[in-house]
């Protein structure tokens, strides 16, 4: 089966002329063949390690290069995911990873971590970059940010709307960065990226591949009646492909490498028609029966249409199919739920049957190779490859020789003459061969006169010419030796203190102790911008704190905000705000929820956007932290005291929880909006909701962190600790006002005796679980 490559271009006056990719999911052999079959320009798919889908069955290496010559036969590309936070101890199996793809044909890698970000643009040029969804990409400096580090495309938020689309696009191009937007699956109702809910609860993370789904799971009956609260519908944007192709959108991607061949092969194939639809500018179906025929927690295309309401959400995180074929017929009740249930059994059987009988063909091993060594004494020795598509020769540099003057002690064998060519040594030297998307099947001597000698070293070129020819004209790549950081031991540092507050109430601390003061800006900056640059103005002392997310119109203001006030030092949980401080030549932070987890993230920092410190993400534990090495001139922070949030959320938190008058979000909602509630898991444990004037919804731990122990644990490698003072109520006590808070912290760094004992004390209960169990 071949398919015809539609090439990606970036947009033309008439879009409908443009070419949009179809990106599918692979999460095992069966559904990368579905893709292929359904119509995908590209699949992106993850190897056994490293990548956001541990649920998946996911690839073993050994087979990748097969996928990639059946893909590239059809012309269809591949992406790998690598997009998990990598911690020191998996480096150097990182870089043997990123070494074996140099050499292999593979379209593009899909990242999260920034160490990985720096390794690639650093030292694995010939790898295409993609910015993963985990990145949290939402705003204009994030995709400069992308771009600086040599990224090629760069998946969009999957909470943005359409206009906001459209000029993320527009950024992307003008910086050399394609955009990808999901366009099918699961919808998340954390952005990603910023999603700790699986890690606290259970030690799962979300940044590891391994989130456990704890927001779909069954919670005690709300006010509003739901036992699912937190459950969203599927996202689809099936109607909507016209209005991202005026966008600029240059990639739509379905969601679902967990998802089994069928469903892939059902929702691509859907897609593809769609999009041939449009390029004949025909009228777009809004025909959704094919894709409810397979799995679906119904549709919304809420965030895309920038209508985000309570019809978003469904109460009920399993199959919707029979609900909403009963539906047709009447009511999805008793005997229609049955009929349709059925109905759907035959279906998903007959289009398992008929995929299966459009993919059995589809041969993804490696391709024969048949080597045939002919010439005789005083000629050069010909190599002839043959494949199943191609044939070609390559030539030795010197001739073949009847007695050999060559020692074989430096090619690795032993003894003093090179053996004469035959099948057993010309199988060792030219079994690199395997290594690619081919194996050898045959060596052949009957045109090779017996008993002839050559230099081991014409051998190896021989096979790397013939690597080349098979590689399409790639060079072999030799392995990078990455050098890996050595840290001082003979330093000593004495930690300071730092806290986080986000009251005006609180400003007079910073009178009251030596302390940095750090202080939260909103969500919605550009409603409260002028008040910010007021506040900072007259409290020089106070440092501003940047949210993790900043969209459109916030954004910009963040950037008017660093221009007036020109702060001595900003702490940023947004790369785009980085970019921008950067640009300024204004020393920053590089604030928690970067999930910082290696050194050579710290380094991708310091070198590429003059960061002068970073906090160390709270979601590992001691020995991962220990082997975590800074750049010079480098500080590094950890927060040991704060409520734990566990997801934010750009979807209303309230409606299926205890209600709310509107039905969808407003510009008031985010700027006046203040109230909290909370839900309680089967297991008894409660989750507190809160909405903050100016900040998206937020949910946190019932219990906060607290980690008194890695201050003597790990003694000389941070220069400051941080607590966070945010007036956040959750079920843990805090006995004492905030100054005696600060001064009881204080008392613990400087190694007063029983100090630790005395806050746990003030502060109970609390939990370092993430600190004991790690990711």
């Amino acid at each position: 089966m071949i398919l015809q490559r539609i090439p990606l271009a970036l947009p033309k006056e008439n879009h409908m002329k443009r070419k949009i990719e179809l990106l599918a999911p692979g999460g095992d052999l069966d559904s990368i063949k579905a893709a292929i079959a359904g119509g995908a320009d590209a699949i992106y798919c993850g190897l056994n390690n490293f990548n956001a889908r541990n649920r998946a069955e996911n690839i073993p290496f050994g087979d990748l290069n097969g996928i990639l010559r059946l893909a590239h036969k059809n012309a269809c590309e591949v992406f790998l995911t690598l997009n998990i936070i990598i911690v020191e101890s998996e480096i150097r199996a990182l870089i043997g990873l990123l070494n074996k793809l140099s050499n292999t044909a593979i379209d593009g890698v899909i990242v999260q971590d920034l160490g990985l970000l720096y390794l690639l643009a650093t030292y694995f040029p010939t790898l295409n970059i993609h910015g993963s969804t985990q990145l949290t990409t939402h705003n204009d400096g994030q995709i400069k940010f992308l771009s600086k580090l040599k990224a090629r495309r760069v998946n969009l938020s999957r909470e943005l709307s359409l206009q906001e689309i459209k000029g993320l696009a527009r950024t992307g191009h003008e910086n050399q960065v394609l955009s990808e937007v999901f366009v099918h699956g699961s919808n998340c109702i954390s952005f990603s990226g910023l999603c700790f809910f699986s890690s606290v609860h259970g030690g799962n993370s979300g940044n590891r591949g391994r989130c456990s789904q704890p927001c779909r799971n069954q919670y005690l009956t709300t006010e509003e009646g739901k036992n699912f609260p937190l459950n969203l519908k599927d996202n689809s944007a099936y109607t909507n492909l016209g209005d991202l192709a005026q966008a600029g959108v240059d990639s739509i991607k379905i969601e679902g490498r967990i998802k089994k061949f069928h469903y892939v092969y059902t929702v691509v194939k859907a897609f593809r028609e769609q999009l041939q639809t449009l390029y004949r500018q025909d009228t777009l179906s809004t025909d959704t029966s094919e894709l409810h025929k397979v799995f679906n927690r119904d549709f919304t295309n809420g965030f895309l249409e920038g209508v985000i309401d309570r019809y978003m959400y469904i109460d009920n995180p399993m199959d919707n199919s029979a609900r909403h074929r009963a539906a047709s017929y009447g009511t999805p009740t008793g005997a229609n739920i049955e009929r349709a249930k059925r109905e759907l059994y035959d279906l998903k059987t007959e289009i398992i049957t008929r995929v299966k009988k459009i993919i059995g063909p589809m041969d993804s091993g490696k391709a024969p190779l048949t080597l045939a060594f002919s010439g005789q004494a005083g000629t050069p020795l010909k190599v002839t490859a043959r494949t199943p598509d191609t044939s070609f020769h390559v030539l030795s540099g010197m001739n073949l020789a009847e007695t050999t003057p060559y020692s074989t002690t430096s090619a690795g064998g032993s003894g003093n003459r090179a053996p004469y060519l035959n099948t057993e040594m010309l199988s060792q030297r030219f079994k690199g061969l395997n290594d690619t998307a081919y194996f050898i099947k045959d060596i052949q001597l009957t045109e090779l006169q017996g008993d002839l000698f050559i230099p081991f070293k014409e051998l190896t070129s021989l096979k790397k010419e013939i690597i080349f020819s098979l590689n399409g004209g790639k060079e072999t790549i030799a392995p990078i030796d990455v050098p890996l950081l050595k840290r001082d031991r003979d330093v000593t540092i004495k930690p300071a203190l730092s806290l986080l507050i986000s009251s005006r109430k609180d400003v007079h601390l910073c009178n009251e102790t030596e302390a940095e003061i750090y202080f939260q800006l909103p969500h919605s900056l550009a409603n409260g911008c002028a008040a910010c640059i007021e506040l900072f103005t007259h409290n020089k002392k106070l440092i501003p704190w940047f949210p993790a997310v900043l969209i459109g119109e916030d954004y910009h203001a963040g950037v008017k905000f660093l221009k007036e006030v020109q702060p001595e030092r900003i702490i940023t949980n947004n790369t785009g705000i980085a970019y921008e401080a950067c640009q300024q030549g204004i020393p920053w932070i590089a604030g928690p929820y970067l999930n910082i987890v290696n050194s050579f993230s710290l380094v991708c920092l310091k070198e590429n956007f003059n960061c002068s410190g970073a906090f160390i993400s709270n979601e590992i534990n001691r020995q991962q932290i220990k082997r975590i090495t800074k750049p010079d001139n480098f500080e590094l922070y950890y927060s040991i005291y704060h409520p734990i949030v566990l997801l934010t959320s750009r979807q209303c938190l309230f409606h299926q929880v205890s209600g709310c008058q509107k039905h969808a979000i407003d510009a008031a909602c985010m700027s006046q909006c203040e109230r909290s509630a909370t839900i309680t898991n089967l297991k008894g444990v409660s989750l507190r909701i809160e909405k903050t004037k100016g900040n998206y919804h937020r949910i946190y731990n019932d219990i906060n962190f607290l980690n008194t122990d890695i201050v003597t644990d790990l003694p000389n490698l941070f220069s400051r600790f941080f607590i966070d003072l945010r007036d956040i109520k959750t079920s843990t006590n805090i006995e004492s006002e905030k100054p005696e808070l600060v001064k009881l912290f204080a008392d613990h760094l400087a190694g007063r005796v029983n100090a630790a004992e005395v806050l746990r004390q003030h502060i109970h209960p609390s939990t370092a679980s993430q600190y004991e169990k790690g990711i």
